[in-house]
C-alpha cells in the first residue's frame, strides 16, 4: 500500500511514517516546514519528503492519505483530496487499526514528561527482553529512532499480546476528529503523569482537559492498570468521575500503597509501600525525572517486569534527544538544546541545569514561545516565574501577537527581547563569557539557532 502523510515532520506523524515503512508500505509525505531530527530520520528510512501542500501531490496516486492535526480546512492539498472524494484517515486511527490492535498498549499521558517517561518505559521493557514496539515524540538515545514495530510474527505482523509503548497526547486527532489522540489507542496500561492547563487553542480551561483524560480512563479495561501521580489534585478529579481499573500511585508520601523515591534525583532508592524494591543511579537530574522513573517502573510491572529489573534498566538510560542535550562547547561556553515550551517545563529545565553546574556559572536561557498556547499569550504572565533561576534570558518574539517585552518587564535588564534570530545570536555573542551555560528552549527548529550560535561563538 502507498500511504501519503500530510504533516509528516511532526514528532507523532513522523513516527507513524516510520512504522508504516517498517511494515512494508510505500510512504511519502509533505509538510510546511522540514527540519531535523525528524527530517533526517525519515530520509534515512527512504521516505520522500515534499515541501508544502500543493494539490499536484494527488498525482502520486496513493492508496490512502493520512492526515496530521496540523492540517485544517483551507489547506490546498486537503481541499483537493476532499473535492476528489479520495480516501483519508487520521494518524491515530491508522495506528489503531494497523499497529496497535491486539497488542498490550502502554500509553503515557500527561502535560509534562510524556516523551521522557515513554522512553524510560520502552527501555525498561527492552532491557527485560520484551522487544517492545514504540512510538515516542522524540528520539530516545538508547534506540536512535522514534518508532519501531517491535516483536513481529512470521508474517511480519505485530505479534498479538506483545507490548507497544506510546506517548499518549491529549491534543486533538484531526480537523475532522476533535477527540484527543489517546482515546484511539485502547490502552491496557495508562500512565497519568501530571495534568496542568495547556493547549489553550483547543481547550477552554483545565476542566475541559480533565474531561478528555477521563475519556482515556474510560477506555482502560477492568483488567488494566492506571498509573497515577499521587501529588496531582487534577488527576484525582479525573478519577472521581469514575474508574473501572486497578490504580497504582507513584510519588506517594510515607508507607502508603504505591511507589516512592528516597534519596537525591540522581541516586535514589525505590520503595513500594515500605519495601525497598530497587535503586536507580544515573546522570539525569531533577525531581521531575525521579517522578518519571517511578511512573515507568509502575507501568512496567504491569507487563511482568520486576521493579528491581526496571531500576537496573534505568541506571543505563541515556535520555532523549533535545532533553537538556549537550550540543557543543566553544571557548568554555556550553550550549544545550531542550524541548521545553510550557512555563512549568521551562522552570523545571532551568532548575535542573542549575543543580548540575557550579554556583559561579551563569545560565543564559534562550527561548521562543512557539507552541500554540504560548503564541496566544495565555501563559505569558508565568514567564518571569519560569525563568527565575536564569541569570539572563533572551526571548525570540517573532510571530507573536502579544508584547513579550511587557510580559518580561518584571525581570528588568535580565531579559532581552529580539524578533530576529540572527540579531538574537549577535546580541548573545556580545554578552557571553567562559563558563556560561546557554540553554536553548523551543518545541520547534528555532530557526537553526543552535548551529548559528556555535558558529558565531567559534568566529568571535
Amino acid at each position: 500500500m502507498h500511504i501519503h502523510i500530510l504533516g509528516i515532520c511532526g514528532t507523532f506523524m513522523g513516527g507513524v511514517a516510520a512504522l508504516a515503512r517498517e511494515a512494508g508500505h510505500r510512504v511519502t509525505g509533505c509538510d510546511a516546514g522540514v527540519y531535523p531530527p525528524m527530517s533526517d530520520q525519515l530520509r534515512a528510512l527512504g521516505i520522500e519528503l515534499i515541501e508544502g501542500y500543493t494539490p499536484d501531490q494527488l498525482e502520486l496516486k496513493p492508496d490512502l492519505f493520512v492526515i496530521g492535526n496540523v492540517v485544517s480546512r483551507g489547506n490546498p492539498l486537503m481541499e483537493a483530496i476532499l473535492n476528489a472524494g479520495l480516501p483519508y484517515t487520521s494518524g491515530p486511527q491508522w495506528l489503531s487499526e494497523n499497529v496497535l490492535r491486539g497488542r498490550h498498549v502502554l500509553a503515557v499521558a500527561g502535560t509534562h514528561g510524556k516523551t521522557t517517561t515513554t522512553s524510560m518505559l520502552t527501555w525498561i521493557l527492552e532491557h527485560a527482553g520484551l522487544q517492545p514496539g514504540f512510538l515516542v515524540g522524540g528520539v530516545p538515545q538508547n534506540f536512535g529512532v522514534s518508532a519501531r514495530l517491535g516483536d513481529l510474527d512470521e508474517a511480519r505482523r505485530p505479534a498479538s499480546g506483545h507490548p507497544f509503548v506510546i506517548e499518549a497526547d491529549e491534543y486533538d486527532t484531526a480537523f475532522f476528529d476533535k477527540r484527543s489522540k489517546f482515546v484511539h489507542y485502547q490502552a491496557r496500561t495508562a500512565v497519568l503523569n501530571n495534568l496542568e492547563f495547556d493547549h489553550a487553542d483547543i481547550f477552554a480551561d483545565l476542566a475541559a482537559i480533565e474531561t478528555q483524560f477521563h475519556h482515556l480512563v474510560r477506555t482502560v479495561p477492568g483488567q488494566g492498570r492506571l498509573v497515577v501521580n499521587a501529588r496531582e489534585d487534577s488527576l484525582q478529579h479525573v478519577l472521581d468521575r469514575g474508574c473501572w481499573s486497578d490504580v497504582v500511585r507513584f510519588g506517594v508520601r510515607g508507607d502508603v500503597p504505591g511507589f516512592r523515591a528516597r534519596g537525591e534525583p540522581h541516586a535514589f532508592d525505590v520503595l513500594k509501600a515500605a519495601v525497598l524494591v530497587g535503586r536507580v543511579e544515573w546522570s539525569l537530574m531533577g525531581e521531575h525525572n525521579q517522578m518519571n522513573a517511578l511512573a515507568a517502573i509502575a507501568a512496567a510491572e504491569h507487563v511482568g517486569v520486576s521493579p528491581l529489573v526496571a531500576c537496573e534498566a534505568l541506571s543505563q538510560f541515556a535520555n532523549v534527544k533535545r532533553r537538556l542535550e549537550l550540543l557543543g562547547e566553544v571557548k568554555g561556553i556550553t550550549v544545550y538544546d531542550d524541548f521545553a515550551h510550557h512555563p512549568t517545563a521551562i522552570r523545571t529545565t532551568v532548575d535542573g541545569l542549575r543543580r548540575r553546574i557550579s554556583p559561579d556559572q551563569r545560565i543564559i536561557a534562550v527561548f521562543e514561545p512557539r507552541s500554540n498556547t504560548m503564541k496566544l499569550g495565555t501563559m505569558k504572565a508565568l514567564l518571569p516565574w519560569s525563568l527565575e533561576e536564569a541569570d539572563l534570558s533572551f526571548c525570540h518574539s517573532g510571530g507573536l501577537g502579544w508584547d513579550a517585552a511587557e510580559a518580561l518587564a518584571p525581570m528588568g535588564d535580565r531579559a532581552v527581547v529580539v524578533d530576529n534570530i540572527d540579531t538574537l545570536v549577535a546580541k548573545l555573542v556580545k554578552v557571553v563569557k567562559p563558563g556560561d551555560q546557554i540553554l536553548c528552549m523551543s518545541n520547534g527548529g528555532f530557526g537553526g539557532i543552535h548551529g548559528k550560535l556555535l558558529k558565531a561563538l567559534a568566529d568571535a
